[in-house]
């Protein structure tokens, strides 16, 4: 029995889609948590045990975790979450404490790059979400922690500002290097430990997409694929914490969102090698062809 959070979400839906695939040929029954069902496709619903919640509720994933012997674990986001220590460890405590009742072996978490880097002590949510992978990894299970740069798919945000304004922004400088991946590359990984669970211990599996990629060199890719100019603009993290404040995150969030982005600037992403083992296949030209594309030209 596999139990996956977050089965609506970009990385959740993907994983889902991949598990039921080859999941019922190895015999693995899934499970999923969810707080709509009906966001689940008719066809999902019919070959899935549904349980109603959220993953954060100590009902929910003792419910949930009763009899499973892996789980799929995503901290959905939290704008308003009054600490970033509630917002990742805060909501991972009942998970944790139901890992070690009901006997789960394995987990797979999604969160971040960045652990034994200088600046990892000092940027925002990825340190938050550093100390719930040390949470998960002190409740005794085996697992593995999907060490992860910036997601190609956060570009869909600005599709707007691309079509209408042939602009992207970020406050990375424009010369920096720095892995980026695609999410259908998670769920991928993430599928591949939960089908083969041979592992054992704690330990992170980095996710580095095919290339490190600057800036620049992304506005140049999205140039050539949609046959019009992109230019990268710079902003400040002032520019950024008024933004993430104007879409109504508290402070803490804000503030969370502004030290991950000056430290990923200072190397955060940085200090992974990458290897065949890091490296994931989707392309930054091959993701702005099959998602970018069809949403900024609709």
């Amino acid at each position: 029995m596999i139990v996956i959070t977050t089965p609506t979400g970009a990385i959740g839906s993907r994983l889902l889609g991949i598990l039921l695939e080859h999941g019922p040929a190895g015999g693995e029954k899934l499970r999923v948590i969810v707080r709509d069902p009906a966001k689940l496709a008719g066809p999902v619903r019919d070959r899935v045990d549904i349980v109603r919640g959220s993953h954060g509720d100590p009902a929910t994933v003792n419910h949930a975790f009763a009899g499973a012997d892996a789980v799929f674990w995503l901290v959905p986001p939290d704008p308003t979450a009054p600490s970033l220590d509630a917002a990742y460890s805060g909501f991972t405590r009942a998970a944790a404490r139901a890992f070690t009742a009901h006997g789960v072996r394995h987990v797979v978490g999604v969160s971040a790059l960045g652990r034994g880097t200088p600046v990892a002590d000092r940027a925002g949510l990825v340190t938050a979400s550093l100390a719930m992978d040390d949470l998960i990894a002190g409740s005794g299970v085996n697992y593995r922690a999907l060490a992860n740069p910036s997601f190609m798919d956060n570009v869909l945000r600005q599709a707007h500002s691309i079509r209408d304004e042939g602009v992207f922004t970020g406050t990375l400088a424009a010369d920096l290097p720095a892995p980026l991946a695609a999410t259908g590359d998670i769920a991928g990984a993430a599928a591949r430990l939960l089908l083969d669970r041979s592992w054992t211990g704690i330990g992170e599996v980095p996710v580095l997409g095919p290339q490190d990629l600057t800036p620049d060199e992304m506005a140049q890719t999205m140039s050539e694929v949609l046959d019009r100019p992109v230019r990268y603009r710079r902003v400040t993290l002032d520019d950024l914490a008024a933004a993430t404040a104007g879409f109504g995150a508290g402070d803490a969030f804000v503030r969370g969102m502004v030290d991950m982005m000056r430290a990923k600037d200072e190397g955060l992403d940085n200090g992974v090698p990458r290897t065949p083992r890091t490296t994931t296949p989707t392309t930054f030209r091959q993701w702005c062809t099959a998602v970018l594309a069809p949403a900024v030209l609709a």
